[in-house]
């Protein structure tokens, strides 16, 4: 059976909700705390997403009032004058959160850089001691965009114990720590990738799908189950034969409406809670100085 009237999860209302928490908090504690929380944004070169994804976090920072220290290099930047960067922003007491913004230029080494910041400043979530944290259940920065598909499921009350969740896509910034936040809330947890089989008879079966893989159109509405919930993580850019770009999802939202129960959009969806997290990120270490 079809569900008629499918129900927006709506990322863009929560983010401005959680903002405003934010700056209300940021208020009252900055104060007795004699400064405002800082974030520092790294970014090298000049790739546009990049630049725009940058302008968008910052816009965020001066919204809710944490301090911005962004800094762009050019894309000549040798690897060990950014770990000499992040070295410095380590100690700096003004600054609570770090992120490095990928892609990076193709002679600098990521890993080893997201590595080098303090696992209690890394605003991404994305240090092996935070993940670590993840996988053993204990409190920690959890990577951004999962955590926000968590805290939007939990506005809109969906329950997950016993619920079966498939997560398409095994990456370490999405895949791999979304299933584990959604093992930790009781869900029966599958995860396909590239080399899965039977892909659709797979997904069929998820009460709550995650689609996480940065493909187009992937996920079609013949592979989601009537009444299921579809959390659309993907955020592609296409351009039609008009030359007019926009951003898809990794699932065909339009069929998939006639099928779902809950869908993300995109734009809209899952795009302002990664920000809103990487800024809930920056305020949950901020307060650990408070203590």
């Amino acid at each position: 059976m079809k569900t008629t009237t499918v129900k927006l999860l709506d990322g863009k209302a929560l983010a401005a909700k959680i903002y405003q928490q934010l700056q209300t908090h940021i208020q009252e504690l900055q104060t007795k705390v004699g400064r405002p929380p800082g974030l520092a944004v790294l970014m090298v070169g000049n790739n546009p997403a990049s630049a725009a994804y940058v302008r968008n976090k910052e816009k965020a920072c001066t919204q809710v009032g944490i301090a911005s220290f962004g800094k762009h290099f050019p894309q000549e930047t040798s690897q060990r004058e950014l770990e000499d960067v992040i070295a410095e922003l380590n100690e700096d007491e003004r600054v609570d959160g770090i992120l490095v913004q990928l892609p990076l230029p193709d002679h600098l080494d990521a890993v080893t850089l997201l590595n080098r910041i303090h696992p209690d400043k890394d605003a991404d979530g994305l240090h092996p001691v935070n993940l670590g944290r993840l996988v053993r259940g204990e409190a920690g920065l959890r990577s951004c965009t999962p955590a926000g598909v968590m805290r939007l499921l939990q506005e809109y009350e969906i329950p997950l114990g016993g619920k079966n969740a498939v997560v398409v896509g095994r990456s370490i910034l999405v895949g791999k720590p979304m299933a584990l936040m959604l093992l930790e809330a009781d869900a029966t947890v599958t995860i396909v990738h590239s080399r899965s089989q039977n892909l659709s008879s797979i997904t069929k079966n998820a009460d709550i799908l995650i689609a996480a893989v940065g493909r187009p159109g992937l996920i079609t509405a013949d592979m989601v189950k009537p009444g299921a919930i579809v959390v659309d993580v993907g955020m592609n850019r296409v351009t039609d034969t008009n030359g007019k770009s926009r951003l898809v999802g990794d699932a065909e939202l339009e069929s998939i409406a006639g099928v779902a129960e809950y869908l993300t959009p995109v734009p809209g969806g899952v795009g302002p809670m990664t920000v809103a997290m990487l800024l809930q990120n920056t305020f949950t270490s901020y307060l650990h100085t408070t203590k």
